[in-house]
């Protein structure tokens, strides 16, 4: 059966349902990117809300900057702008029907829809999910780039902008033209505070515009700051096919998530909000600590279980997992060298979130791939293992497994696998690393000569020479026996 909004009322009994009236929702929220984790996490939590009786003010507008959003919106235009949510867990799977959505702009050069949706003073807010590299980050200064050549054209062309950037510069110039409150803007992407790297890419556009526009955002426009957390893998052509075979439900749209959801977030908006902790938001004051241990434990641990299992030959995270060796290193490297580096929060100490880690990962329902989980290193490593090794560095610590999960990666990046087979390129910047991964096979030093990426790393004695033996042993004894080695096996 397909899903809109005629055949809700026909769907499996087992297959939840909104509980609201749809009709009345009014968008609150204009969210950017809409793709599965949005959907599966911000989303989720606000749909939960509505079924509990929350406030149709706060219904979701979705919105894309990109081509390929167009064919997403044509799907959901034709679902009433519904979509199905099912979660799964170790023998649990429950299946909803998100009704959130009150629609979604056309995708048009310029943003124009969007600028325009902006200025309605029903939105108070505006989401986005553009992926970790989305937010023109300089990879030198670590800073917002006013440089990139997007950046540029927002600058010398306001009313056309080319980022979603550019289009909340125009949408709030409309706004403070108007006299109206500046709607809040609240990033949902899985990087170190996220409100404070969208303040500086705002204002950034804004300065390069209009000094005073920029003053007037720094002074009057909040940013805060959040964690996100849910394991959303890629919705493939089996797991829809899986729904429609054991619900009857068609769905062009479906997202498939783990049971797990956490979402993190600073009181700090500028015209209200939605009542989200009624459905489990945790609302706090400061999202450091929380954000430390996620971003170390969770996206540092999925990236020292992915490359070892790359060139083991997995497949899955549950895999990585199951198997004894990378599990081992796992379970070694956040006991010795990430514990220390992050702090205790409410609910969970270091211990418990561990535990918490390895029951997620081990989740052989999600079938998380490892290709998923060693995409785009160069973008993830600066963020999810170096601040690790540099603050033990600091403490007078020595980092022998985050070393070694650096030699992994690189070794990986080398492009091809300890049976000769191809590694596919899988990071934007696959041609340098793979040139690099190359140079250091003899060269250990030209890996961590990537200032962008390891700082000055490659000066700190401890690290770059553990870097070195470790990639030595896997080029010449191979990613068991370096494992082995490293776990005294």
């Amino acid at each position: 059966m397909k899903l809109n909004a005629q055949t809700l009322s026909q769907l499996d009994p087992r297959i939840a349902v909104p509980s609201y009236d749809r009709s009345q929702l009014k968008p609150g929220i204009l969210h950017v990117g809409l793709g599965n984790f949005h959907r599966a996490h911000q989303a989720f939590y606000a749909n939960q809300l509505l079924n509990t009786g929350g406030s149709p003010d706060w219904g979701i507008l979705g919105a894309g900057v990109m081509p390929t959003d167009a064919a997403m919106r044509a799907d959901l235009e034709a679902q009433d702008w519904l979509y199905s949510v099912t979660k799964q867990g170790a023998g649990t799977e429950e299946v909803e029907v998100s009704g959130v959505m009150c629609g979604f702009l056309p995708v048009e050069e310029g943003h124009g829809p969007i600028i325009e949706a902006m200025q309605n003073p029903d939105v108070r807010i505006v989401s986005l999910t553009v992926t970790e590299g989305g937010y023109y980050v300089s990879a030198e200064t670590g800073g917002f780039n006013p440089e990139a050549p997007d950046i540029r054209a927002d600058i010398a062309s306001p009313d056309k902008p080319k980022t979603v950037f550019g289009a909340i510069v125009a949408g709030l110039k409309a706004r403070r033209d108007a006299g109206q409150v500046p709607f809040t803007v609240m990033s949902c992407d899985n990087l170190p505070h996220n409100g404070n790297v969208t303040r500086s890419a705002v204002v950034g556009v804004a300065r390069g515009q209009d000094g005073a526009l920029a003053d007037w955002i720094d002074a009057n426009v909040a940013f805060p700051n959040a964690m996100v957390d849910r394991i959303t893998p890629a919705t493939t052509s089996e797991r829809a096919a899986g729904l429609a075979e054991e619900y009857g439900l068609e769905d062009a749209r479906p997202v498939f998530c783990e049971p797990f959801l956490q979402w993190v977030l600073e009181d700090n908006f500028t015209a209200g909000r939605p009542a989200f902790e009624e459905v489990g938001v945790q609302i706090v004051e400061d999202v450091t600590p929380y954000e430390h241990m996620k971003i170390r434990m969770l996206n540092g641990g999925h990236a020292i279980i992915a490359y070892p299992s790359a060139l083991l030959g997995l497949t899955y995270a549950h895999e990585a997992m199951a198997h004894p060796l990378v599990s081992a290193f796992f379970d070694k490297v956040e006991r010795e060298e990430i514990y220390n580096v992050v702090e205790a929060v409410p609910g969970a100490t270091q211990p418990e979130y561990h535990a918490a880690l390895q029951e997620r990962f081990a989740n052989p329902a999600i079938r998380d791939t490892i290709a998923r989980l060693c995409f785009d290193g160069s973008n993830r490593q600066p963020k999810f293992i170096v601040p690790s090794v540099a603050e033990n560095l600091a403490q007078g610590r020595s980092v022998p497994g985050l070393a070694l999960e650096s030699a992994l990666w690189c070794r990986y990046c080398f492009g091809e696998g300890e049976q000769h087979q191809e590694i596919a390129a899988n990071d934007p910047s696959w041609d340098r690393l793979t040139g690099l991964a190359r140079e250091a096979r003899d060269r250990p030093a030209a890996w961590l000569e990537m200032r962008d990426i390891y700082g000055d790393l490659a000066e700190k004695p401890d690290f770059r020479d553990a870097f070195a033996a470790a990639l030595e042993s896997l080029w010449s004894k191979g990613c068991e026996a370096t494992l082995k080695a490293y776990l005294g096996l």
